[in-house]
Formats: structure tokens, sequence, C-alpha cells
């Protein structure tokens, strides 16, 4: 089969690789229909990561081949979404809902699943059958499923979005677009996108955005206090993973508010003191979308939202380093990949 590897930060290839095959009684083998470049897979792409000849990917939608002789509940030919984090959806940490957190997990990118296929281990536990054979138009939607979307609604639900809040989001990329769209869904009665890109502003305000922040730092802090009378924001989504981005998103909210941080942390070091007189709630880490899956899915099926928007480009598998680089250029939001 054909397949992206990186073989070190900037380079990209498609190359022919092994097929892959049951290993564990609960694998599955599915065929890949769409898969995509995520925010993350440029941290190693710009050498902030180590990389060495490393099959590529973690987001993915397909159709399930053959499955082991210990999984129940998927079944060979069910068109699936799968999350980014394979668990086996029994553990104690998994019924408590945090499945990303499973004390089996395996993380999907470790298989590679930019790719015309994939094996998905713990398949009852990470994929999740959608209601049958999905129009064309959909799979760029249940894509963003698999991990932007569930991910922005992680951040949307642990900051506690609902009637009556002011939520803020600091990031706009995939994952912060569509936690504005989450929060939107959650019922906010008002959303700070925090953005200087025209594109993702434009899409922010579709997707549910009241109103638009350009500034960063200290002066974005100051911007959201002045929106909310000096208080600052109920709910706040952090959603980049750097240093200035969780400042800002901590200094954004309230006493007593809810800061949930999604995107993946880099050197990120906070004061304790900051973090004592800020008196907010903090939650975050690798989203558990497969707890959210069901309900996604089904909005999407029923076409009650549209998350697939954030796919700004399509390009075949084969043009994956292309991909990589107008990601990496911000040429694009999110680029999707056709097998």
């Amino acid at each position: 089969m054909r397949g992206v590897v990186m073989h070190a930060p900037g380079d990209v290839r498609v190359q022919d690789l092994d097929d892959p095959r049951i290993i564990e009684p609960t694998d599955a083998i599915i065929r890949v229909t769409a898969t995509c470049v995520c925010g993350s897979d440029l941290w190693p792409y710009r050498g902030v990561e180590e990389v060495h000849e490393q099959p590529m990917g973690h987001e993915y939608v397909g159709v399930v081949e053959q499955v082991g002789s210990e999984v129940k509940i998927i079944k060979p030919g069910q068109f699936v979404v799968g999350t980014f984090v394979a668990a086996d959806g029994t553990c104690e940490i998994c019924r408590s809902g945090y499945p990303s957190s499973c004390v089996h997990r395996v993380f999907v990118g470790q298989v590679g699943t930019q790719s015309e296929r994939a094996r998905i281990p713990w398949a009852d536990g990470t994929l999740v059958a959608t209601p049958g054979t999905p129009e064309p138009d959909l799979i760029p939607s249940l894509l963003a499923a698999s991990d932007v979307l569930g991910t922005g609604w992680f951040g949307a639900v642990g900051a506690e979005a609902g009637p009556g809040k002011t939520v803020a989001v600091v990031g706009d990329g995939a994952v912060g677009l569509l936690a504005v769209l989450a929060a939107k869904q959650l019922g906010a009665e008002r959303i700070i996108a925090m953005s200087r890109h025209e594109a993702r502003q434009k899409l922010a305000i579709e997707f549910g955005a009241t109103d638009i922040v350009t500034e960063r730092g200290d002066e974005g802090v100051a911007k959201i206090k002045e929106l909310t009378g000096g208080l600052g924001a109920h709910s706040v989504v952090e959603a980049v993973g750097t240093q200035e981005s969780m400042r800002q998103a901590i200094g954004s909210a309230r006493p007593g508010g809810h800061v949930c941080f999604v995107g993946v942390n880099h050197d990120v070091n906070l004061s304790g003191e900051d973090l004592f007189f800020a008196q907010v709630h903090l939650l975050g880490g690798p989203a558990p979308v497969h707890r959210f899956l069901p309900e996604l899915i089904q909005l999407i099926w029923d076409r009650k939202i549209d998350p697939g928007k954030v796919f700004d480009l399509q390009l075949p598998l084969e043009e994956a380093a292309d991909a990589y680089k107008a990601m990496d250029e911000r040429r694009a939001i999110k680029v999707l990949l056709t097998i």
C-alpha cells in the first residue's frame, strides 16, 4: 500500500509500505477513505519534535475490511470514524469518560493513517460506525470528528461553555475554529474568537463567533477584559499549546472561570503564583473524542453542523508533501488527503 512517512523534519515522502495485518485479536483493518494533516503533525515537521522515518497520520475515516476474533461491536463493511487514541473502552478510566487516558491506550500516530489502509488497535473502543454509507459531501465533516471537532468539542465542554456564558477561544487553527462551533452548539451567549487572519475570522463568524479579537498576549487579555466589563470570560478554550497562548488563556478567564487546554503543550511553564491568584478551574490534555463521537456523528448525519468547512484544501495522498508545506506556510487551515 501507499503511505506517508516523515524521514526527517521537512522531509515527507509517500512510499510503498507493507499492508497492515491483524496482530491482536482486538484489532481491525480499515480501508481509509480520507485522512488529513493535523496541526500537531507540524511539530516534527518543523523539528520541534524528533522524527526519523515515522509513518504519519492519526485522523481517518473508512470502511472496515477485517476484524480480530475478539472484536464484537465493529463489523466488516461498516463505514467508521476513528479516534486518534485507541482505547479498550472497558478499563476504569475509559468508563469514567476519559478513554484518551485508557490504561491500554495506543496513540494512533504510532500506527499511521495517512495511508491506503491501517490497523486500528482496540477496534471496539476506538471506532464508531456511522448509520450507513455516508454521502460523499459528509466525509470531510466525519473526518473532522475524528480529531479536530472532537478536540474542539472537549475544549468547549471542559470550559463549561453554555447558556449565559461568554466563551473566549485562543487559537484560530482547526481546533480553535471548531471550539467556536462547539460553544455555539452548547448555547453560549457570546463567543470571542482570537484571530489575526481574515479567512479564519470569517469562518469563526460563520461557526458562531460574536466578536473577533486580533490582539495577543497582555494586549489580548486586556481586550477580553474590556469586552467583559473588566471581569474576563466565563469559559476559555486554549487551542495552541505555547507559553504565550496558555498565559493568554488563563489571563482571559474571570475568577471562578474555567479554562480547558487542548493544544499540545510544548515547553509551557506556568507561574504557581499566577495560577494561585487567577483562581480558575483548569482541565485539559488529549481529548476523549470517543466519548463525544456518537453525538457528533449524528449531528453531522442530520446536517445540523458542517465542521468539514475547516478543510480549505484537498489533495491526493500522493501530494502529501505539498499538504504539509501548505499548512506549515499557513496557506491552508487544514488539508484533506483523498485516497
